[in-house]
């Protein structure tokens, strides 16, 4: 009798497979190499094909070729392997659930996506300035603070705020100290009504180099300077590069 035999081309095809696959397969020792016929040919059979399927059905799982010899040398390989892989897997769909729910945000207000994740607070009246600081204030504040943030965002914005995001930088002294109180006046009322918004404003987070560099790049020098007055009426330390 005559025994079935397969081209590599013709294994791949009935594998579902590519030709460079099944050579990789052989290069890395997954699948063995079989018999070649009188003209040098590999002349595959039933075990082979059997094996490739095998080989693609634990790949389409997400398995690594690499990690299959490893995980075939005992039940308890296969079942360690198959666990953290079903971990890895719960982690990527909590990941995209989440990513769902941040599209269908951004999805209702187009604007979001110029804000850090998780940020679905009232957007509109936002200066671009504020939107950069939230994004670089997202890297280094932990998601309490910048919940409480994005608390303080959705408050309706005092004068002295309207009036800080258009100073120009040749303000004269008069209107920085009155910017600079106004300013003032509405953290105090802030810290009153979010105590923990004093925390946020004291973080030594605040400090870190990203911050004071976004912030003398954001600001132009009047409106740092009406920073470091609001931060001394408010008995808080201005960070060092803003004083220089």
């Amino acid at each position: 009798m005559r025994w079935m035999a397969w081209s590599t081309r013709e294994l791949a095809e009935l594998a579902g497979t590519t030709l460079k696959t099944v050579r990789y397969y052989h290069r890395i020792g997954l699948l063995d190499e079989p018999e070649r016929a009188a003209n040098g040919y590999k002349r595959y059979r039933v075990e082979h094909l059997v094996r490739l399927l095998r080989i693609r059905r634990l790949v389409d799982l997400g398995i690594q070729p690499s990690d299959i010899p490893a995980m075939e040398e005992s039940d308890d390989g296969v079942e360690q392997t198959l666990r953290a892989l079903d971990a890895e897997l719960e982690a990527s769909i909590e990941r995209q659930q989440r990513m769902r729910k941040e599209l269908a945000l951004i999805l209702r207000r187009r604007s979001l996506i110029d804000l850090p994740y998780g940020y679905d607070g009232e957007t509109d009246g936002l200066p671009e300035t504020e939107r950069s600081l939230l994004m670089l204030f997202s890297r280094v504040l932990d998601p309490k603070a910048m919940a409480g943030l994005q608390e303080l965002n959705t408050a309706p914005r005092p004068p002295a705020q309207a009036e800080f995001d258009t100073l120009p930088a040749d303000a004269d002294d008069a209107t920085r100290q009155r910017v600079a109180e106004g300013l003032a006046s509405a953290a105090r009322h802030e810290f009153e009504a979010r105590p923990f918004l004093k925390d946020v404003a004291t973080s030594r987070a605040l400090a870190e180099p990203v911050i004071l560099h976004g912030l003398v790049e954001l600001y132009n020098p009047a409106q740092i300077d009406v920073l470091q007055r609001m931060n001394a009426l408010l008995g808080l330390t201005a960070p060092e590069e803003e004083r220089t």
